[in-house]
């Protein structure tokens, strides 16, 4: 009886290579085997670079807002210098121009003080008694002058202090005479020798020379 006549149990099928040549099973075992070790190895590289991707993210993460922490750290000192600049130049504005003012203010009381004796004797001109025609026209002309330089003062703000019938006040007025006299009020000014001028309502440029009663 011949092999062949026995039918074939449980025998593995051999397979031709690419060679033309048998390819026998536990070939094709071991290869099988050897190509399940190299997808296991690099899955496990694909895990490693994942985790390593992961932990340069975190880092570039915390880089980042270190970087962003350190803006915001300078920001704010270049806003706080800003607004320190803001407020010295506003406390320089209003200084200078307070000092403008103050300047502007002892100008006009230097150049005012210079003129008040030409307006005191053109006063006492128009004061003094005359009878000729000539003379009383003399005085007009010099009373128009006054009014004239009145109207300039006021405009700058320069104006005669009152005297006469107020209270003495030592800040406006200078007592050059006093007396003692019921009919008065106490501390009456009754009589104004030199009149005085203040600056707007502030400064006073000249006080007025009175006579106080009581």
């Amino acid at each position: 009886m011949n092999n062949k006549d026995f039918p074939e149990v449980n025998r593995p099928a051999e397979t031709m290579t690419g060679d033309g040549e048998m390819e026998s099973p536990l070939a094709r075992e071991d290869a099988g085997q050897s190509g399940q070790t190299q997808k296991t190895s690099a899955s496990k590289d694909n895990s490693k670079m994942e985790h390593a991707d992961g932990d340069g993210s975190e880092g570039e993460i915390k880089t980042l807002r270190q970087a962003l922490e350190k803006k915001e750290n300078e920001i704010n000192e270049l806003l706080d210098r800003t607004q320190r600049l803001a407020a010295e130049y506003d406390n320089y504005r209003k200084r200078t121009n307070r000092e403008k003012e103050r300047l502007y203010c002892d100008s006009v009381c230097d150049v005012v003080s210079k003129i008040l004796p030409v307006v005191d004797n053109l006063e006492r001109a128009i004061a003094a008694e005359v009878e000729t025609e000539e003379g009383k026209s003399l005085r007009e002309g010099i009373s128009m002058i006054i009014r004239q330089m009145s109207d300039i003062l006021e405009k700058i703000g320069v104006k005669p202090i009152e005297a006469v019938g107020k209270p003495f006040d030592p800040e406006l007025h200078h007592a050059v005479m006093h007396v003692e006299d019921d009919s008065y009020g106490e501390s009456e000014i009754i009589e104004e020798f030199q009149k005085g001028y203040i600056y707007k309502d502030e400064i006073v440029i000249r006080h007025s020379m009175v006579r106080v009663a009581n």
